[in-house]
Order: structure tokens, then C-alpha cells, then sequence
């Protein structure tokens, strides 16, 4: 770091360490500063599924899918009723496969495509991840990439409070604060804000959030609306702060995600009378809040053997069957002794399943079944839970934050969480990687006007 202080500092060592990552190899000074000393496991990046959409990607035209900028976009604009942000959208897209083949290329980073199923409101295969599908195993790859890197300095535990400008509102410098209360005025020209949404706070969850408010939350505990507070502070808009993401499938048992694939393989979801409710393909995010109105707001997933098979690809799943939370029955009626599910009801969901390969859609509108459930069957004891806010400050597509008025504050930049993301309003414009690629996507951006404002050292 120099006497003036760093290029940049980033708020968060989340997805934001791409940006760090960037302006070290362009010769950038960075300091990272992040408030969770237990953020290798705890912080949003790190308990995703690691999915990462990407356009266009090397990976894709290796396994022949025809994927272009339009056609994400259009996904968003169905998803979200078109109340998403599609400009950002178009930006992120466009450099999602540049994004993902510099992580594999520069990083080392063994990324692949996810082929083996597809995520609801994805009309092509272009989840990108690694061994695993856990976002721990990302994280860590980030990090140590990081620690190798001289030019930067992780601060940990440390919180970025303020961010300071001058009279010309340009970033001049930071304020930081020690566990221990005291705070360090640190220059710089640069910040960007990583750290996340606001889902973290129960006060503005139950203001921006109500019907999500009751839900358990899997997610930082530092989420907490720093930089929503620290932006518009400064004038900065913000944007779709109703938006959040759920998930309608965390193990009551384990405390751990079940994971959507079990729904995309074939699964069905009942409450605790033993009944369908919806269509589970629809997405995990909305049938959050519709689990969360069943009553006891709970409820189970059912699988069978093949659909076990295939989700042990999954870290997280694999998470729940070795904390015994996979209940196995060698029929219905032993299904409903073990779940003390009404076996009536629960014969009758399973019997009223399509064979494997009609189309023709169910009572819900349901068209989509991989497999027909057969005994042996296993069920998994579901709740709700929010995993994180999708709203945030206002950013254009170089991830710079801005005013009301549409104009830059100069210096300052938001990704992730932190910036009003892809997502539209509710929890149903949400699509699997619209966490990730704004949290990496927008770090990546941020690099190309954080180097053209900064010197090389």
C-alpha cells in the first residue's frame, strides 16, 4: 500500500475480490476490507450453489449450446414480468463468458457447464461452476488467489462505515472501524461496495420484505445494509428493493440447503397434510413464499433412489444425507408413518404423477417431470428461508453507483447485493446465478473505469 493509500478498496471478500484480483494484475495497490472473520464459510458467496450464468462461453459451443446476449435478456424480461433491469442485464451478459474464461485462464479457476439439468426460467444450459456445485469451494479459490497477490492488503475483521468525498463529490477516502470500536481514516480514490444486500437486518427485511419477514434467514450475518446506507447517503439512488431471493427447499433438519435439483430431476414438494400446492418448477425464490403460507410453513420434498443418485453432485445435498436428513420408505404408507404425513393424501400426489415422458401439463400447470418417483421413496422436511436481498444502489453497466439524477458519483462502485441487480421486484423475477453474476460480473465491470481513473505503480 503507498503513503497516498490504495487505488481501491473493496468493501466485502465476497464476488467482490474479482475486482481486487483485477486491479492487482493491472498493477493497482487494493485493500480489501471485510467484517466477518468468519467469512471463508459464513458470507453469501460462500454458501451459494456456485452457479454462474455465463453467454456465449467456450464451455458452451464445446457442448453445442446455442446461447446469445438476446436471448438471456429475454429470459429476464419473462422472469420478471418485464420489471427487471435490462440494460444491466445486456451488460452483464456480455461479459459473463470474457468473465468466467479470465477466471479459468488467469485464475486457474476449473470451471464447467452444468448439463446433467437446467434451472427453471433458463431457456439454455449456461450455469457455469466447479467440482462440487458449492459456493465454498469458489470462495476459496478466490481467497487464495488473493493472499498470493502483493498489492493486496485484506483487512479482516474490519467494517467500512463511511465513505468520504470531496467538495467536487468524488471519492477522496474511507472510514474504517476495528472490532474494538476505534476507526482509520484511510485515502483513496476508488471503493467499491461488495458487501452485500440488507437481508441481514430484521428492520428492513420487515420493512422492504414483509412476506418473506417470517422465513428463516440463510445468510451473512454481516448483510446488514451497509452500502444501501452508505450510497444514498451520498445521494445515490437505489432501486427494486422489494426484491430478494428465497428458497423454498433449506433442511429442517440439517440447516442446510436441499438444493432445487431434487425438484428439476423430478421430485414433488408436499405440506404437512400431505398435498401439492403449486408448480415446483415455476422456481425455488417464489415457492418460498408460498411454503411459507402453508400451514406450519413447512413442508417435504419427495425423491426416490435415481433422484438421490443424481444430486450427489451437489455439496449441500450431500451435507444433508450425511446429517440424516433423508428419510427413506419402502412405500407409502411407511413414507407417512416416518413423515406422519396423512397417507391418503400423499398416496393420492403420488399416484396422480404423470408417467415419465407426458407433457401434457398437471393440475398446477406443471409440464416438466425428468422421472416418475417410485419406491424406494425418500423425503427431506423443508422450510423457507431468505438467502439474500436483490435491491440495492443504483449502478449502471461499468458498475458505477448513481445519483437521482443519473449521474456518476465518481470513484464509487457497487456490485453483488450491494447494487439493484437483475432480479425485477418480489421473489419471482429471480433466476439461478442472478446472485453470482451481478456479485462477479459487476466487479469485473467495475475494473475497466476504476483503471482508467487510477495510476500504474
Amino acid at each position: 500500500m503507498t503513503l497516498d493509500g490504495p487505488d481501491l478498496v473493496v468493501a466485502g471478500a465476497g464476488g467482490g475480490l474479482v475486482a481486487a484480483l483485477r486491479a492487482a494484475r493491472q498493477g493497482r495497490q487494493v485493500l480489501v476490507v471485510e467484517a466477518s472473520e468468519h467469512f471463508r464459510k459464513g458470507n453469501n458467496t460462500a454458501i451459494s450453489t456456485a452457479m454462474i450464468p455465463g453467454v456465449g462461453s467456450r464451455w458452451q459451443q464445446v457442448a453445442g449450446v446455442e446461447d446469445s446476449v438476446e436471448r438471456f435478456v429475454g429470459d429476464v424480461r419473462a422472469k420478471t414480468k418485464g420489471e427487471g433491469d435490462l440494460a444491466l442485464a445486456a451488460a452483464l451478459a456480455r461479459t459473463s463468458a470474457p468473465m468466467l474464461e479470465w477466471m479459468a485462464d488467469d485464475l486457474g479457476f476449473p470451471l464447467s457447464l452444468v448439463t446433467d439439468f437446467q434451472y427453471p426460467g433458463h431457456s439454455a444450459l449456461r450455469c457455469h461452476t466447479l467440482e462440487g456445485r458449492h459456493g465454498s469451494v469458489l470462495l476459496d479459490l478466490l481467497v487464495r488467489a488473493v493472499e498470493a497477490e502483493e498489492l493486496i492488503d485484506l483487512l479482516v475483521p474490519a467494517r467500512l462505515v463511511d465513505v468520504l468525498v470531496d467538495d467536487e463529490g468524488a471519492v477522496r477516502g474511507v472510514i474504517v472501524a476495528s472490532p474494538d470500536g476505534t476507526t482509520e481514516e484511510i485515502p483513496t480514490g476508488s471503493v467499491l461496495l461488495a458487501t452485500n444486500g440488507y437481508a441481514g437486518d430484521a428492520e428492513l427485511v420487515a420493512q422492504h420484505l414483509p412476506e418473506i419477514a417470517s422465513a428463516h434467514y440463510h445468510g451473512s450475518e454481516t448483510s446488514r445494509g451497509d452500502a444501501l446506507r452508505i450510497g444514498t447517503e451520498l445521494g445515490a439512488a437505489a432501486a427494486y428493493l422489494d426484491a430478494y431471493q428465497g428458497h423454498a427447499a433449506l433442511s429442517r433438519h440439517a440447516s442446510t440447503l436441499v438444493g432445487w435439483a431434487t425438484v428439476m430431476h423430478g421430485g414433488v414438494v408436499v405440506n404437512t397434510s400431505g398435498e401439492r400446492f403449486g408448480d415446483e418448477t415455476s422456481g425455488y425464490s417464489e415457492f418460498a413464499p408460498l411454503l411459507a403460507g402453508q400451514p406450519e410453513g413447512e413442508g417435504w420434498i419427495l425423491i426416490d433412489q435415481e433422484i438421490h443418485q443424481r444430486c450427489l453432485a451437489f455439496t449441500d445435498y450431500v451435507h444433508c444425507v450425511e446429517a440424516g436428513a433423508v428419510v427413506w420408505a419402502d412405500s407409502i404408507g411407511e413414507l407417512a408413518t416416518k413423515t406422519r404425513l396423512p397417507a391418503d393424501a400423499l398416496g393420492g400426489e403420488i399416484e396422480a404423477l404423470p408417467a415419465q415422458g407426458v407433457e401434457a401439463a398437471d393440475r398446477f400447470g406443471r409440464t416438466s417431470f425428468d422421472h416418475r418417483i417410485e419406491a424406494p421413496f425418500a423425503a427431506i422436511r423443508i422450510v423457507p428461508a431468505l438467502f439474500h436481498s436483490q435491491g440495492g444502489l443504483v449502478v449502471d453497466g461499468a458498475a458505477r453507483v448513481l445519483r437521482e439524477d443519473g449521474s456518476p458519483i465518481t470513484g464509487l462502485y457497487a456490485s453483488g447485493g450491494a447494487a439493484n441487480g437483475i432480479s425485477g421486484h418480489g421473489a419471482g423475477g429471480y433466476l439461478a446465478g442472478n446472485g453470482l453474476l451481478p456479485a462477479l460480473g459487476l466487479a469485473y465491470l467495475a475494473l475497466y473505469d476504476v483503471v482508467a481513473r487510477t495510476r500504474t505503480t
